[in-house]
C-alpha cells in the first residue's frame, strides 16, 4: 500500500435545511441549522481514512478551524502537515440541502488560499514515493502539479468545483488521475457526450488516466485499448448528496493506492458512494470500508 498525501481544503460547513434552494431576492427561513466539517480536502482524506488508506492531510486553518483538524484526528488522518495561521480565517462553506436531498453551496476559501511555496515545498517532501491528491479548493494548484511531476509523485486531481479560466492555465497532461463529473468534463473537453468526452480528454493528456462520474448513471472511463467502459452505480436510497462525490474519490484512491485496477477501484468507490447518499452530512456519511460489500 503506497501512502496518499491529500492536499486540500479544510472548511467549517453550516448546512441549512431548505423547501427549495433561495432564489434571487428572496428570504428564506430553514427549518434547521447544522455546523459540520468538510472542504473537498478534509472530507475526501476521511474517506481515505475509512477506507483503510495510508493518508497524511496538508492544508491550512485559522484559530477558528481547531475543530477541523480534530476531526481528522479523530478519523486516524496524519495531522502533522496541516498548519494554523493567524493571518486569515479558516475556510467555511453555506449549504443549502432541499427536501430531495440536492444541495447548492457557497464557499468562502479562507485559509485555504494562504498557502506559500515554503509550506508547498514541505508537502512535496512528503509525498515523494507516494500519491499526491489535489482538488480545486486551495491556491498556487499551477505550481504544485509541476512541483510533484518533477519529484515523480503520482497525482490525481478531482477538478471540482470546476473553473474555466483555471481550466485553461493547469497543466493536466502531468496528472496521472483526473477525475470530473459530466459538466466539469464538458467544460474541459469541449463536447457533451460522456465517450466524447473521454475521447477528447484522452487525445490531449495520453498519459492521464480520465474518469468521469456521471450521477445516477454511474461513472465511465477509457481502457487502456481505448474501449469505452461503464460502472453502473448502485441504487441507493437519497438522504443527501453532500458527502458521495469526496466518499467516491476516497475510496477511489484508496483502491488504487492497494493496487487495485482502475474498474475494480471505481467499483468499491461507486458502492461506498451509495451508502454515503443514504445518509445526511458530509464527513459524517462517510462509511467505514467494512461496511462497503
Amino acid at each position: 500500500m503506497k501512502k496518499i498525501v491529500c492536499f486540500g481544503s479544510m472548511n467549517l460547513d453550516y448546512f441549512y435545511k431548505v423547501t427549495h434552494f433561495v432564489r434571487p431576492g428572496e428570504t428564506l427561513s430553514a427549518e434547521n441549522c447544522v455546523t459540520g466539517c468538510g472542504g473537498k480536502g478534509l472530507n475526501q482524506s476521511i474517506a481515505l481514512a475509512r477506507a483503510g488508506a495510508k493518508i497524511m492531510h496538508a492544508g491550512k486553518i485559522g484559530k477558528d478551524g481547531e475543530v477541523l483538524r480534530l476531526a481528522l484526528d479523530n478519523a486516524g488522518v496524519d495531522t502533522s502537515l496541516v498548519i494554523t495561521t493567524d493571518t486569515a480565517p479558516t475556510g467555511h462553506a453555506i449549504v443549502q440541502v432541499d427536501p430531495s436531498g440536492e444541495n447548492a453551496i457557497i464557499i468562502f476559501g479562507g485559509a485555504n488560499y494562504k498557502i506559500t511555496e515554503q509550506e508547498i515545498d514541505t508537502v512535496l517532501k512528503a509525498a515523494e514515493g507516494g500519491f499526491l491528491l489535489l482538488q480545486n479548493e486551495i491556491n498556487s494548484l499551477d505550481l504544485i502539479i509541476r512541483k510533484a511531476h518533477e519529484a515523480g509523485i503520482v497525482i490525481g486531481l478531482n477538478f471540482a468545483p470546476f473553473d474555466p479560466k483555471i481550466a485553461e492555465t493547469l497543466p493536466l497532461g502531468l496528472l496521472s488521475y483526473l477525475v470530473l463529473n459530466q459538466t466539469e468534463g464538458a467544460g474541459v473537453a469541449g463536447v457533451e457526450d460522456p465517450k466524447a468526452i473521454l475521447i477528447a480528454l484522452n487525445a490531449n493528456y495520453p498519459n492521464c488516466r480520465v474518469i468521469l462520474t456521471l450521477g445516477a448513471s454511474g461513472s465511465a472511463f477509457l481502457d487502456e485499448d481505448g474501449m469505452f467502459v461503464t460502472v453502473p452505480a448502485y441504487p441507493a436510497e437519497v438522504v443527501d448528496t453532500t458527502g458521495a462525490g469526496d466518499t467516491f474519490i476516497g475510496y477511489l484512491f484508496a483502491g488504487l493506492s492497494e493496487g487495485m485496477e482502475l474498474k475494480a477501484a471505481i467499483t468499491l468507490a461507486t458502492k461506498a458512494a451509495a451508502i454515503a447518499i443514504g445518509r445526511a452530512g458530509a464527513a459524517d456519511s462517510i462509511p467505514l470500508r467494512r461496511d462497503v460489500h
